[in-house]
């Protein structure tokens, strides 16, 4: 079954829209990529599935960032979780407004961005 994004977008707050289509905008400036929607979330991907909207609140969006290694004393991330039986970090940052997109958020997007898992 195709999933649309549409699906995962109405009903939505203007403000979280405005976020969303944010995220896009700053995801652009790093390169092409595709926004793929699955059964539970938003998939980003270039050469790989580098991150995910699990979330759209009234007011924030949750985003995941896959990494192969904890990138941990990040004041972006409100969780780090290793995915059981992996070396998957799942990478968690909660966007409330436009400047929560920082240097050290743009930074580690570019990273899943570009497949370079190793700081």
């Amino acid at each position: 079954m195709a999933y649309q994004l549409k699906e995962f977008l109405n009903g939505k707050t203007e403000y979280t829209l405005s976020l969303f289509r944010f995220f896009i905008d700053e995801l652009n400036t790093l390169g092409v990529f595709e926004v793929k929607a699955t059964k539970t979330m938003i998939a980003l991907q270039s050469t790989v599935k580098f991150a995910y909207v699990t979330q759209l609140g009234k007011n924030f969006i949750h985003i995941v960032l896959p990494f192969n290694q904890p990138f941990d004393n990040q004041l972006c991330f409100s969780k780090i979780a290793n995915v059981p039986g992996t070396n998957q970090f799942n990478h968690h940052l909660r966007i409330y407004n436009v400047e929560d997109f920082n240097d050290e958020v743009m930074y580690f997007l570019k990273l899943a961005y570009e497949g370079n898992h190793h700081a």
